[in-house]
């Protein structure tokens, strides 16, 4: 999966960011395995799903914040 695109994330509902938010965290917590076993060959995604997630949540917060 690459980098989430800011445009793209906006373009989601609520429903799809959570979905989006979990399938990152799943993918995480299979990353970590992988570094832990030795068979993690992209260390770089790692940092970049956490990203994406905190990328996701902070959207989702602002969108609702306007609706208020």
């Amino acid at each position: 999966m690459a980098k989430m695109n800011v445009g793209d994330i906006r373009a989601m509902s609520p429903d799809q960011m959570e979905d989006a938010v979990l399938n990152l965290k799943k993918e995480r917590f299979n990353l970590r395995f992988q570094r832990a076993t030795g068979q993690l060959e992209n260390t770089s995604r790692m940092r970049e799903a956490r990203r994406d997630i905190a990328r996701i949540k902070t959207i989702a917060a602002q969108q609702r914040a306007k609706k208020k």
